[in-house]
């Protein structure tokens, strides 16, 4: 069966990774690379021979030309990008710790990606897709949050998988707002729901069970929880697991997420159109987990690059890798 469209929705923005340090210990200078957490999980499912598209906002300044041409040269499709010239590109710099750990400074004010309304999707946005993809940075935003949940809508009346990525990024929300509240709307209406260990922690303020129960109350039939290099959870109403993860050396965690998003959701576009899908593919554990593996050996391959599209691994990588670990 040849899988169906994965459409991901959201900011595309430059990641200024940090080159060096001078003689005070402050970065020599900044490399820019192309990112944005959704932008990266379609470059994901595209490296991974899956059909990825992207929508969203582009600036025409020269970031925005830079974001545009790292979309096509891997092979994501951007019939859905708008452009404007009324905001700037979107800026993330990066910092990385001694094991690989990522920090961010996000300038974020009025950029382009902000900008993207429900007239903003074309007729034929949605049709044929298997799975419309969006994360919590496109709630930050009222404007673009109740866009992001139509796009939810529009993609769940047309029979495609909602996921929704957690992703929080604390300084990317208004000082003073608690994104809880305003993050429940969006996580009912989506059938994933990828969370790492943090977020399920931010999540469960009363338990880990109430905050599963609270998304059982909605759309979501399928939860998975990464942490590093410690196992992968998942939960279904029904049914929960875990599986061990791959210990690598890590060089940069900044697509790490990403990339097993984008892993997961090339596996779940393969499966046949139904409202059961996911429970089906609960009662059929092998594949599943199998599934899974493949998520999870995405985002470890990932970790061993620097950058956010440039880190991600085809599929023939990911398998050669998986084989080497078996």
């Amino acid at each position: 069966m040849t899988p169906r469209p994965i459409l991901c929705f959201g900011e595309a923005l430059i990641d200024l990774h940090a080159n060096g340090n001078d003689e005070r210990g402050f970065a020599a200078s900044f490399v820019p690379f192309a990112g944005g957490a959704p932008a990266n999980v379609a470059v994901a499912a595209a490296r991974l021979g899956g059909d990825a598209r992207f929508a969203g906002m582009l600036s025409r300044d020269r970031f925005g030309d830079f974001l545009l041409d790292s979309l096509q040269q891997a092979g994501v499709g951007t019939d859905d990008v708008v452009r404007t010239a009324t905001a700037n590109s979107a800026l993330a710099f990066v910092t990385l710790d001694a094991h690989g750990e990522r920090s961010f400074s996000f300038y974020r004010e009025r950029s382009a990606d902000l900008l993207f309304r429900p007239a903003d999707f074309r007729a034929d946005t949605f049709r044929d897709v298997a799975v419309f993809h969006v994360c919590s940075n496109s709630m930050t935003d009222p404007a673009l949050a109740d866009t992001t949940r139509e796009g939810m809508q529009r993609a769940r009346g047309v029979g495609a998988l909602v996921s929704f990525d957690v992703n929080l990024r604390p300084a990317l929300w208004p000082a003073g707002t608690d994104p809880v509240p305003l993050l429940w709307p969006a996580l009912h209406l989506a059938d994933v729901v990828k969370l790492s260990a943090e977020e399920f922690s931010w999540l469960a303020v009363d338990g880990e069970q109430a905050a599963l129960d609270r998304l059982w109350r909605g759309r979501t039939r399928l939860a998975v929880v990464t942490d590093g290099d410690k196992p992968v959870r998942w939960f279904h109403p029904d049914a929960e697991g875990e599986l061990p993860c791959y210990a690598v050396a890590a060089v940069d965690s900044t697509a790490a997420g990403d990339a097993f998003v984008g892993g997961l959701l090339c596996c779940l576009a393969e499966l046949p159109p139904s409202a059961e899908r996911i429970d089906r593919l609960v009662s059929e554990l092998p594949r599943l987990h199998a599934m899974l593996r493949f998520a999870a050996a995405c985002g470890a391959l990932t970790v061993t690059r620097q950058g956010s599209f440039a880190a991600m691994p085809r599929g023939d990588e990911v398998l050669a890798f998986m084989e080497q670990q078996a």
